[in-house]
């Protein structure tokens, strides 16, 4: 898989998560739980993904720098 197709994976995660968090915060409705159970082996499985998709995330801050120091 190229780099390409795993930043917009991840970026896809990392917005279901922020959009999870917005409804939880104003709603008090939490969508991941709605839909997958509470706190079940698969509500787990994807905050776990979520959390290391926003972890990886983080490195994009560095391949933005990067390209703009190459023009």
């Amino acid at each position: 898989m190229n780099t390409k197709a795993l930043d917009t994976i991840l970026l896809i995660l990392v917005i279901a998560g922020a959009v999870n968090w917005g409804l939880v915060g104003f709603f008090r409705f939490n969508l991941v739980s709605f839909l997958f159970g509470n706190m079940s082996w698969l509500t787990r499985i994807l905050y776990a993904l979520i959390g290391l998709s926003g972890l990886y995330m983080i490195s994009l801050f560095g391949r933005i720098r990067s390209m703009g120091s190459d023009s």
